[in-house]
């Protein structure tokens, strides 16, 4: 699909990637762009910061069904669909108090996804097919103890693409899935021990994914550091992680 001319929603779109992938779009020529974000004042702010009449506000929670309708229903025009929205608790999965922080990352990762891909399905067919870009994370090809949930629900979002990818073809949406490694948000603001890439560049090699059709795509030099990592020794990178755990017990 061409980026020019199209109309896109961006969920979590207020800041870190969800925010770049909204300035890089307006920068290469979208029409329109639909910020979504939990909270409309959040979305307000962000479209007034781009100074830009194509960034538009709507309020957006993907795990309310209620709200996911109710976006499909306003935003009938667009051809292209960023589910950036993502929740991370920084809990473990047995020394978290209760199960609700894994079940809010599984609602906003993997669930959250599926009911936009779902509700916006058929707005993408009437569009003429356009694309569907999930933003995943390098803790969906590898298991980080340390994610607790998270990294199980971006390796069923993984999932769930290569299985929505297929039967989205005959409809001529595509769907590209982004591996994503260390970037400068608050999401990882409490990593400090490696570089990180800007949400910027992540929008703007989700958007060559969407343009040309790559199925997966290590966003940034973590990721594919990652990726090279796992293919070359994969027991010793799945041993790292654990002992990352449990050096930071100590």
């Amino acid at each position: 699909m061409k980026i020019e001319g199209c109309t896109a929603i961006v969920t979590g779109a207020n800041r870190g990637i969800g925010f770049g992938f909204v300035e890089e779009l307006l920068a290469q020529g979208a029409a329109r762009v639909y910020l979504a974000s939990r909270q409309l004042a959040d979305a307000e702010e962000a479209a007034r910061s781009t100074g830009d009449t194509r960034a538009l506000p709507i309020q957006l929670d993907v795990t309310k069904h209620d709200e996911v309708a109710a976006a499909a229903a306003r935003c009938t025009d667009v051809d292209l669909v960023v589910n950036n929205a993502g929740a991370f608790h920084r809990q473990t999965l047995l020394e978290a108090e209760d199960m609700s922080f894994a079940r809010n990352e599984m609602d906003t990762n993997y669930f959250g996804m599926l009911a936009m891909v779902r509700a916006f399905a058929p707005i993408l067919k009437a569009n003429g097919g356009g694309a569907i870009v999930n933003v995943l994370s390098a803790g969906g090809i590898c298991a980080v103890p340390n994610m607790g949930g998270y990294s199980p629900s971006k390796f069923a979002a993984r999932a769930a693409s290569d299985c929505l990818r297929a039967e989205l073809e005959p409809q001529g949406t595509h769907v590209a899935a982004l591996i994503v490694g260390s970037v400068d948000t608050r999401m990882a603001e409490h990593v400090t021990w490696q570089a990180k890439s800007s949400p910027r560049d992540i929008g703007k090699a989700g958007l060559m994914a969407a343009a040309r059709k790559v199925d997966e795509l290590d966003t940034d030099p973590h990721a594919e550091s990652v990726r090279a990592f796992l293919a070359r020794d994969p027991y010793t990178l799945k041993r790292s992680m654990a002992k990352a755990l449990h050096d930071g017990r100590r």
